[in-house]
């Protein structure tokens, strides 16, 4: 991502999302993750712009920022297991 000095406070996922709004503004089920709190905002706005695709770029790079942060958790939590199942290993091929 270009231009990428840091993570925005405003684009950290959220895991305990608002289900009742979710389900209010119609966001699929598919959708519903970390950052689905901002995808509310964004398609609210693109409602707004009839889908105008110059509008709502502050909301769009807010969300797609939240979901590259999400998927930075997820790779270190999955690097994290792995490292832990090898080490894991190792231990028991020293006690051998």
């Amino acid at each position: 991502m270009g231009g990428h000095h840091g993570d925005s406070p405003e684009a950290m996922p959220n895991p305990t999302q608002d289900l009742e709004l979710l389900k209010q503004q119609q966001v699929p089920l598919a959708l519903r993750d970390n950052c689905a709190h901002l995808l509310v905002d964004l398609n609210s706005c693109r409602r707004q712009t009839f889908f105008n695709p110059d509008k709502c770029n502050h909301q769009r790079h807010i969300y797609e920022e939240c979901q590259y942060i999400a998927w930075k958790a997820r790779i270190q939590q999955k690097t994290d297991i792995k490292e832990k199942a090898y080490l894991k290993a190792r231990k028991t091929d020293k006690s051998k």
